[in-house]
């Protein structure tokens, strides 16, 4: 009976109108078909679901809940009918995907006027790059802003803003660290397949520090969870605690006095972020607009 929704909105307007003549008036139908839709419903669900009476139509107990239930589709179907209106007025959501950094501490200050130029509603979507690049490929978004970089066929690159990856804590620290100085600390990592990870091995390397006798306190899996483990922390500890992460994380904090910044002596943890899309979209009015306005941020 789903399959046809018709039968219950006929249902819906004899309820509305309370009278099967006016419904079939309302709906164009002649009254005996009306009278037939509401048979039909009845032998479907082999129960009767509205009783006539002299002043009009009571609902049975099982009418009120088939009531209900088809009220619901109603408006469902009705929200669903603008979507595919969208559509049909070549009306769409422009998704963007982007890495935990960018998604959660630079792209929601733009996501506004993105969506003024484009003039669409805008969607963004977090993940760690991998992903994002994964979605991009099977068509799930339609710009990539990661902080990795994954380079795969198919797909353009624009290099987009510098980060910096500085050492933080909650309590003051040494504005330049030398290898002895990071084993003073308890240390919060990200996870070994993050870009973060793998940048401060390198550096690391090159200072002869392992992270591996470095006193880890421990792992998490974003940004900002690191952020908010490190904010919450001891600040009369002994041993600072201390993570790598984005400057633009913590940029608000540091400014607030917060938190506090170190670099590391004599090397700078420094990376591109990238704006990426489908080759087969280069000339996407849409696509150029977003990016052509992400590439105009000079600062940020």
């Amino acid at each position: 009976m789903l399959k046809d929704f018709a039968k219950l909105q006929t249902f819906l307007m004899v309820i509305k109108e309370k009278s099967f003549s006016k419904a079939s008036a309302k709906l164009g139908i002649s009254q005996p078909a009306v009278t037939q839709q509401i048979k039909f419903i009845e032998d479907f669900l082999d129960t009767k679901i509205v009783d006539r009476k002299k002043n009009g139509i009571v609902l049975t107990k099982e009418g009120e809940d088939l009531f209900r239930i088809a009220t619901k589709l109603e408006k469902s179907i009705q929200s669903s009918e603008k979507d595919l209106l969208k559509i049909i007025n070549k009306e769409f959501t422009f998704v963007m995907g982007s890495s935990f950094a960018i998604g959660n501490y630079i792209l929601p200050n733009y996501l506004g006027e993105i969506k003024k130029r484009i003039e669409n509603e805008v969607f963004m979507t977090v993940d760690i790059s991998s992903k994002i690049i994964d979605d991009l490929e099977n068509k799930k978004i339609d710009v990539a802003l990661i902080e990795s970089p994954i380079f795969r066929d198919g797909i353009i690159y624009r290099e987009w803003v510098e980060d910096e990856l500085v050492v933080f804590s909650n309590q003051p620290i040494k504005k330049n660290l030398n290898a002895d100085d990071l084993t003073s600390f308890d240390w919060v990592c990200r996870d070994q397949k993050s870009h973060t990870y793998k940048l401060t091995s390198e550096v690391f390397d090159e200072m002869n520090v392992e992270i591996s006798c470095l006193n880890v306190f421990g792992v998490l899996a974003s940004p900002t969870s690191i952020k908010e483990s490190i904010l919450h922390a001891d600040k009369t500890a002994e041993r600072p605690l201390v993570s790598i992460i984005s400057r633009h994380v913590i940029k608000s904090e540091l400014e607030s006095g917060l938190l506090y910044e170190a670099k590391l002596k004599n090397q700078k943890i420094s990376r591109h972020f990238y704006i990426a899309y489908l080759k087969e979209r280069k000339h996407d009015a849409f696509v150029d607009n977003v990016v052509n306005f992400l590439l105009s941020l000079n600062k940020i």
